[in-house]
């Protein structure tokens, strides 16, 4: 049976469970909310559980890219792009850092004709959202931050403490501590933090959590879709424009469904699916789609171009007292965790009567730390492990910015991290994975980003059938200015390691054998630029922020409407006219709230809160 609202959205991700939510609070008007996937599953809760999501269908797209010049050293060549399906989308399945971007970057879209996108323009929207925790452990610029928005950010607690060396090296290496989120990201020399992180009492923060559990939920006005599958938006023809009418979509049974909308429709589906659906409906390039079969309806060239990523290369330290095992993280989630055949305990709970008492107390200390995060949100499942950051410029070009992140993680995993998430194969990488990958190995990843990309990939339509993937082209490494500015991260990286604080030090950095014997490197810490090229070459691995396939200015204008369809608009990372010079969810998620109040201006929607000028900058 087909329905009738006011708003469609497609999408309950980062943007879009924002923009839902606050439409609705308009009693009067009508929202519906349509989600490919489900509730999240209760692991979508244990920030520690981030990486056990990906690879599961209920829950991941599974998605794969063509990793360009990069990906040697992958299976297949191909680089992972997991991403969020269900309530909370991506939000549900990210590592959690909460990070704005420099202020030069919202700066340059808006010169670059993205008017109404300039720091000063989108920073009410950040506060808006944001239900900041302070914490001693992190410095504040109080100014720029929100307290009373739905999305919690916080920090870790207990603070580990390789995250403490990890920023008071960054400072030896030059780069002051400051707030990332505030005036300090500005400064000529960088800064450096633990992250903050989309988290209340240990637990995740997603967009489900913060914008439609609960209340918003219930809202009479606000109807929402799981498992619902969009395959097309509904396009009619008036007076010779294409007009966006309405959704049609597969729900939990296969059924072919179809959702009108009296006012717009809203795609919020990321930078992967908000370009394959609309070159599915017809709007993109006019030759890609004839290929497959897809009647061209807006011939619009741009769809799915100017893909931008982020692309790090984790450094592997072996590092006893500062590097957190795969053991000890096992113990915070409970007894479970820790049953055969990969733990110590019996596979059945029932025969834990017959534990020895050194087993018993195991089990006791497991369960002890599962209450503790329970009850308090403190122990080591309490974060994704990717705990600290720097941001600096390394000279090499892009000036309005910082070009170049590096990163703390405190856990390097296990085999079946390695070879499963990370596509990489643990023996060539490690040539002793069993030594350096042991349950109860202490060791770290620093993580090298440029964050600034000139390469560019592709989304292109592979089907008409909307249950086939699109080709996913990264293009890493086309552009050669990008290698440049990693050979610099890298080379920063292994100053910040050097200069690790304390008697712990850091172990010399793992380099794989194979590519050891090549450069003629002798475990000495010395790295040629052929080798660290080489390096990332075969070992760089996605950040997870695809930005910019319907970017504002080629797709979309500033207002966030398709060119070429009416009463059509797109609204998520995709429309980035540049990828953001760090972790992208928390701009994902200032671009709903800007984007919920463009619309809601233009419909006479009223919301709760107004905070910027959206008014001003859109039209009906």
């Amino acid at each position: 049976m087909a329905h009738t609202v006011d708003f469609i959205v497609i999408g309950a991700g980062s943007s879009g469970a924002v923009i839902a939510s606050r439409l609705s609070e308009d009693p009067g008007c009508t929202v519906a909310l349509l989600e490919a996937g489900g509730t999240p599953p209760p692991a979508e809760s244990i920030p520690a559980a981030c990486g056990t999501l990906q690879l599961n269908p209920a829950v991941d797209w599974m998605y794969t890219a063509d990793a360009g010049k990069a990906g040697l050293g992958l299976h297949e060549g191909r680089m992972m792009v997991p991403r969020g399906k269900m309530l909370g989308g991506s939000s549900g399945i990210n590592y959690m850092a909460y990070v704005r971007g420099h202020p030069g970057d919202f700066d340059a879209w808006a010169a670059g004709g993205a008017k109404g996108w300039s720091y000063d323009e989108v920073l009410p929207y950040f506060r808006k959202s944001e239900g900041l925790v302070a914490s001693p452990d992190i410095d504040l610029d109080e100014a720029a931050h929100g307290s009373g928005g739905p999305l919690a950010v916080s920090v870790r607690s207990p603070v580990l403490d390789g995250a403490r060396a990890f920023v008071a090296a960054a400072q030896a290496a030059g780069i002051p501590r400051g707030d990332y989120n505030g005036r300090d990201r500005v400064g000529p020399q960088g800064v450096v933090s633990l992250f903050q992180t989309t988290t209340l009492d240990g637990k995740r923060c997603s967009t489900y959590h913060a914008f439609l559990k609960g209340e918003p939920s219930q809202r009479a006005n606000l109807r929402i879709f799981t498992e619902a599958h969009v395959t097309r938006v509904l396009l009619e023809e008036v007076d010779g424009q294409a007009m966006a009418v309405g959704v049609e979509y597969r729900d939990a049974a296969g059924q072919l469904q179809s959702l009108f909308a009296t006012k717009e429709v809203v795609l919020s589906a990321g930078a992967i699916g908000s370009p394959h659906l609309l070159m599915l409906s017809g709007i993109g390039p006019r030759a890609e789609l004839e290929a497959v079969g897809v009647r061209c309806r807006v011939d619009a060239p741009h769809v799915g171009k100017h893909l931008k990523d982020h692309l790090h290369v984790g450094i592997f330290f072996p590092a006893p007292g500062t590097g957190v095992s795969v053991a000890e993280v096992g113990m915070g989630f409970g007894p479970d965790m820790l049953r055969a055949p990969a733990g110590p305990l019996p596979a059945d709970p029932a025969d834990d009567v017959h534990l020895p008492p050194p087993l018993q107390a195991l089990k006791q200390e497991a369960h002890r730390r599962l209450m503790e995060w329970a009850t308090t949100g403190k122990g080591m499942i309490a974060s994704s492990m990717y705990d600290a950051s720097a941001w600096f410029s390394t000279g090499l070009g892009d000036a309005h910015t910082h070009d170049a992140q590096i990163a703390f993680f405190g856990c390097a995993g296990d085999v079946g991290t390695m070879e499963a998430r990370m596509r990489t194969s643990a023996k060539d990488y490690f040539g002793d994975p069993d030594k350096h990958l042991a349950p109860t190995a202490e060791s770290v990843f620093l993580l090298a980003n440029p964050v600034q990309p000139h390469s560019e990939g592709e989304i292109v339509l592979e089907s008409s059938d909307p249950t086939r993937h699109p080709v996913i082209r990264m293009n890493y490494f086309a552009d050669p200015h990008d290698m440049k500015v990693m050979l610099a991260v890298l080379r920063k990286a292994l100053e910040i390691a050097a200069k690790w604080p304390g008697p712990r030090k850091l172990g010399k950095p793992v380099v794989p054998p194979t590519l050891a014997a090549r450069h003629g490197y002798r475990d000495d810490g010395q790295f040629s630029d052929a080798l660290l090229e080489d390096l990332a070459l075969h070992y760089a691995w996605t950040v997870y922020h695809a930005t910019s396939t319907c970017r504002i200015g080629s797709v979309v204008d500033p207002s966030l409407r398709v060119f070429g369809a009416r009463n059509l608009r797109v609204a998520d990372a995709s429309v980035m006219p540049n990828v953001i010079s760090g972790n992208t969810n928390a701009p994902s998620i200032m671009i709903g709230e800007k984007a919920a109040e463009i619309i809601a201006s233009a419909h006479g929607v009223k919301l709760a809160n107004f905070v910027g000028r959206a008014a001003a900058d859109s039209s009906a």
